[in-house]
C-alpha cells in the first residue's frame, strides 16, 4: 500500500520537485545520461550502478575508504593458499516483497540465491558484461565452482590465488538476485528488478522519471535504527545538463555531481572553490577520485596500421605527450578541479601511487620537437594528420590539445561522436586515437594494470591500445600469485614504468570526485569511486 500510495503522489504531482517533497522525504537527482538497466548483472556503467546500489546487496561492500566489510555474509575465512574462500551469511535478509511471492512476501535469501545469481553473471547466454569478474574462479567443464554449503554457507574456489577477489565481490555486478524472479522476467528483468537492498522500485518511465521508494523490511540498522532513514528516492532524466543544473540551483534536485562545462564558472571559482553566492545554500565536497582520464592509442600492427600511422611510432606517442600543458588545461578549463596527469595510469590514492617513482610526462616543447624529428617528422613535416575521437563533453579539452601540438608540428582533426558509438568501436579496436577514462571497479592496481595485460586485448579484455610488453606480462602474472601487498605494489609500480614509456596512452588528469549537496540533506557521503549510497541520507 505503501508503494502505490508514493507512486500516486509523484504521478500527479504539478510541480513534482517542491511537492515530493512536501509529502514524503524524498531525494532527487537527474541522470543525464539515463539508465539502460536495473538488472544487476548490467550494472556497467555509473548511471546504471547508482540505481543498482540502492535496490540490491552483495555478501560483502566497501565504505568511504574503500574498505571491504560484511554486508549479507557477516563472516568470511580464506582457506588452501588464497583459492578458497567461505562464507557465512545473515539469516535476517529478505528478497523485497513482490506478487509473485507466495502472499507476495519476499523470502529468505540463502547460499543458493548466491550460487545462482554468480552463475548467472556468468552465464554467456545472459552475456552480461560483468561476466569477467569470474575469470578466476575455477571452472570445472562449464560449471563454476560455486558451492552453497547448506543455507548460511557459500563457497567459491578460485583456480589460483588472487589477493584482489574480495574488492571484485562488492561490484554490483555480484549482487544476489532471486532466481524465480529472474527466470520469470526472464530479459524483461531490467525492468522488473527485485533486490535486498535499501530502496525497491517503485516506477520507472525510461527516460522520463525513476521512482524508488523505502524497504520497510531492510536488514542493516545504526544505532538501532532501520535503514533507510529517507521514504523514496526520484531519478529524472533531463539531457541538457545546464537544465539540471538550473533544477538544482531552483530547488527541485538535492543533489549535483561532477562539473560540465556549461556551468562550471557559475558554480565554482577559478580556484576550484563554491561561487559564494551559493555557500548558504549548497555544501560542496570533492575528494580525489580513482579515475584516470587519458588519449589511447591503437597499436595493433594489424587491425590500426593503416589508420593510426606514425602513433605506431614511440617517438611521436612521446612527443604528443610532451606537447601540451596539463597544468594549464586543468586551470582554465577545469577550474582546478583535478590533477595533472604526470604520474602514469595509476591515480594518486592508490597504495602504490609515488610521485617520484612514477613520475611521467611534462610540458616540453622542445623536446617534443627532438622526438618528432627522431622519428623523421622534423617540425612535423611529412606527419600526416591524426583523427582523434570524442564525446562532446571533452571538446574543450581535446580543441586545447589540438592547438598547442599545432605549435610543434602536430596536426589533429577532432571527430565528435556519441559516447555509445565510441564505446562500441572502443571495444572493437577501430578507434586508432580516442578519448577514455578508467574508473576503478575495485580498489586494486590490478585493474588499471589489466588495461595493458595481452591476454585482455579487446573485445575479450579491457586492454583497448592492444599494447603488448613482455616484461609487463610478466610482472602482472606474478603479482596475481603474490599474497603480499608490499611485493604486489613494487611489481605495479615496475609496470606503471615501463607503461608511461611506452606511451599507449597519454595521461590527461587524474579526477575529483565532486559534488554539491542542498544544505537541507545529511549523510551523504562522497568516496573515491563516485558511488553513490543513499541508505544513510537525512532530509531536515
Amino acid at each position: 500500500m505503501m508503494i502505490f500510495l508514493l507512486i500516486s503522489v509523484f504521478l500527479i504531482s504539478c510541480n513534482p520537485g517542491k511537492k515530493e517533497q512536501e509529502i514524503r522525504k524524498v531525494f532527487r537527482y537527474n541522470e543525464a545520461t539515463g539508465i539502460s538497466s536495473l538488472d544487476p548483472a548490467f550494472a556497467k556503467d555509473l548511471s546504471n550502478l547508482w540505481a543498482v546500489n540502492q535496490l540490491y546487496n552483495g555478501l560483502v561492500q566497501t565504505n568511504d575508504q574503500l574498505q571491504a566489510g560484511p554486508c549479507i555474509a557477516y563472516a568470511w575465512n580464506i582457506t588452501e593458499g588464497g583459492t578458497v574462500y567461505t562464507f557465512h551469511l545473515r539469516t535476517d535478509v529478505f528478497f523485497h516483497d513482490h506478487p509473485l511471492f507466495p502472499q507476495g512476501k519476499g523470502r529468505r535469501v540463502t547460499a543458493e540465491d548466491f550460487v545462482y545469481s554468480f552463475r548467472r553473471l556468468a552465464d554467456p547466454a545472459v552475456a552480461s558484461p560483468g561476466a569477467w569478474v569470474f575469470h578466476h574462479v575455477r571452472n570445472i567443464d562449464g560449471l563454476y565452482s560455486f558451492y552453497a554449503l547448506d543455507d548460511t554457507t557459500l563457497q567459491i574456489v578460485l583456480s589460483a590465488p588472487f589477493p584482489p577477489f574480495i574488492g571484485l565481490l562488492c561490484m554490483q555486478y555480484c549482487s544476489v538476485v532471486p532466481r524465480e524472479m529472474a527466470e520469470h522476467f526472464g530479459q524483461d528483468f531490467r525492468r522488473n528488478p527485485v533486490g535486498t537492498g535499501p530502496f525497491q522500485f517503485g516506477y520507472w518511465k525510461e527516460g522520463v522519471k525513476l521512482v524508488m521508494v523505502k524497504n520497510p523490511h531492510y536488514f542493516e540498522l545504526v544505532d538501532g535504527q532501520r535503514l533507510p532513514h529517507i521514504d523514496a528516492v526520484s531519478v529524472t532524466f533531463l539531457i541538457d545538463k545546464q537544465s539540471a543544473f538550473l533544477e538544482f540551483v531552483k530547488g527541485n534536485l538535492d543533489f549535483l555531481s561532477g562539473l560540465d562545462p556549461g556551468y562550471k564558472d557559475h558554480l565554482i571559482t577559478r580556484r576550484g572553490e563554491l561561487q559564494p553566492k551559493y555557500a548558504s545554500r549548497f555544501d560542496m565536497y570533492t575528494m580525489p577520485y580513482l579515475n584516470t582520464e587519458y588519449l589511447g592509442i591503437l597499436l595493433d600492427t594489424v587491425q590500426g596500421s593503416a589508420a593510426a600511422g606514425p602513433l605506431l611510432i614511440r617517438e611521436v606517442r612521446q612527443a604528443l605527450n610532451m606537447g601540451f600543458d596539463r597544468v594549464k588545461m586543468i586551470r582554465y578549463l577545469r577550474n582546478n578541479i583535478g590533477t595533472p596527469g604526470f604520474y602514469g595510469i595509476i591515480p594518486p590514492g592508490m597504495p602504490s601511487f609515488d610521485s617520484v617513482l612514477m613520475n611521467g610526462y611534462r610540458y616540453d616543447p622542445q623536446e617534443s620537437r627532438r622526438l618528432l624529428a627522431k622519428a623523421g617528422f622534423p617540425g612535423g613535416e611529412g606527419l600526416p594528420p591524426v583523427t582523434l575521437s570524442t564525446t562532446a563533453d571533452y571538446v574543450d579539452i581535446c580543441k586545447f590539445i589540438q592547438s598547442q601540438l599545432a605549435d610543434i608540428g602536430v596536426k589533429i582533426q577532432i571527430d565528435v561522436t556519441p559516447s555509445a558509438t565510441i564505446r562500441e568501436l572502443k571495444a572493437q579496436a577501430k578507434l586508432p586515437f580516442f578519448r577514455a577514462s578508467w574508473i576503478a571497479d575495485y580498489p586494486d592496481e590490478e585493474n588499471y594494470l589489466s588495461l595493458f595485460y595481452s591476454r585482455n586485448f579487446c573485445p575479450a579484455g579491457p586492454n583497448y591500445t592492444h599494447f603488448y610488453n613482455r616484461e609487463v606480462d610478466r610482472l602482472y602474472e606474478r603479482s596475481l600469485n603474490e599474497p603480499s601487498d608490499s611485493l604486489r605494489q613494487i611489481y605495479y609500480q615496475q609496470m606503471s614504468r615501463i607503461i608511461t614509456g611506452e606511451a599507449p596512452v597519454i595521461i590527461l588528469y587524474y579526477d575529483q570526485v565532486l559534488r554539491f549537496v542542498r544544505k537541507n540533506i545529511s549523510g551523504l557521503g562522497i568516496n573515491p569511486t563516485n558511488l553513490l549510497t543513499l541508505k544513510n541520507v537525512t532530509i531536515q
